[in-house]
């Protein structure tokens, strides 16, 4: 069974940083599809960021590019979001997502089969 668990999620003031989390179970991060999609209120879901390829591979959202960071810890089988240089905008509740297939070029995180149950990141100016 694939589980999928986030943290890290905390109200900031614009220009912080943020890391979140995602511990994973039932699957290996490193040989599927990971990544990171967020939700604001009465906003449609937005992926972030994924990588695929054992992490040799990776796509980032024009709106994060340069700012977040994707990586994994594979002793851990844990997930991580480097968030820098916060924005207004940021804020959202941002979700862990995975999927079995090991390519996920063309396959955004919002359709990847298993999600966490999200942790909220608020970024204040």
């Amino acid at each position: 069974q694939v589980q999928l668990v986030e943290s890290g999620g905390a109200s900031v003031q614009a220009g912080g940083s943020l890391r979140l989390s995602c511990a994973a179970s039932g699957l290996p991060i490193n040989r599927n599809c990971m990544g990171w999609f967020r939700q604001a209120p009465g906003k449609e879901r937005e992926g972030v960021a994924r990588y695929w390829g054992g992490g040799a591979s990776s796509w980032y959202a024009d709106s994060v590019k340069g700012r977040f960071t994707i990586s994994q810890d594979i002793a851990n089988n844990t997930v991580y979001l480097q968030m820098n240089t916060l924005k207004p905008d940021d804020t959202a509740m941002y979700f862990c997502a995975a999927d079995w297939r090991p390519d996920c070029a063309f396959r955004d995180a919002t359709d990847f089969p298993y999600r966490g149950q999200g942790t909220q990141v608020t970024v204040s100016s």
